[in-house]
């Protein structure tokens, strides 16, 4: 029994050393990735090269993120944002197996119920990329420039909490490496600590 606790822990170390491995860090390529969304729309990361890309990562059952959505400020980012050219991907890399999951005819209603706008939404059923990128929460935001090259990595915002009040007045680091760069500024935020519930794996 002691030799096969041993084993778990050392099983479960590894993980989280290659998940650590694979994390991209801001200022280094974005790695390539290719998705399919809820609709059946593939998306290859490689393919958005010349425009900005936000990552999101999402699930419709963590308070952190419902926090986001009841507010009215994650529809509201990726509205104002997409406007601008700005490709929004939602990523949920909840296991099938998890009591969190939720296939695709339910995420298309969750989508539409909370009037979701990203620009597509997609399942990482066996969460390759979530571990490649290192999503720890959600939610977990990225932000990749025009060349490929990740900006920002971390939180969304500075007031790690999941009631919707405290959205008001909080610093978001997401606005905030759009904006810079956006205007030709260095970003001042590049990584922050992620915070909400814990990606389902």
């Amino acid at each position: 029994m002691k030799r096969l606790m041993q084993l778990f822990l050392i099983g479960a170390m590894s993980f989280a050393a290659a998940a650590a491995l694979a994390a991209v860090a801001a200022g280094q390529p974005a790695t390539d990735f290719t998705l399919t969304d809820i609709t059946g729309k593939s998306y290859k990361l490689a393919d958005l090269r010349g425009k900005y890309v936000v990552l999101e990562w999402f699930n419709s059952e963590c308070p952190f993120v419902q926090k986001h959505y009841e507010s009215g400020n994650m529809q509201g980012l990726q509205k104002q944002y997409t406007g601008k050219g700005v490709v929004w991907l939602a990523i949920n890399s909840t296991n099938p197996g998890h009591s969190n999951f939720r296939d695709e005819p339910r995420s298309a209603r969750i989508s539409k119920e909370w009037k979701m706008v990203p620009t597509a939404l997609m399942l990482d059923k066996d969460g390759k990329v979530g571990q490649m990128y290192g999503a720890r929460t959600t939610p977990h935001m990225f932000v990749i420039d025009p060349k490929g090259t990740l900006i920002y990595a971390g939180g969304i915002d500075d007031r790690p909490t999941f009631s919707p009040i405290d959205v008001k007045g909080a610093k978001n680091f997401v606005v905030g490496a759009l904006d810079e760069a956006m205007t030709g500024k260095p970003v001042s935020t590049p990584s922050a600590r992620p915070y909400g519930c814990s990606v389902k794996y």
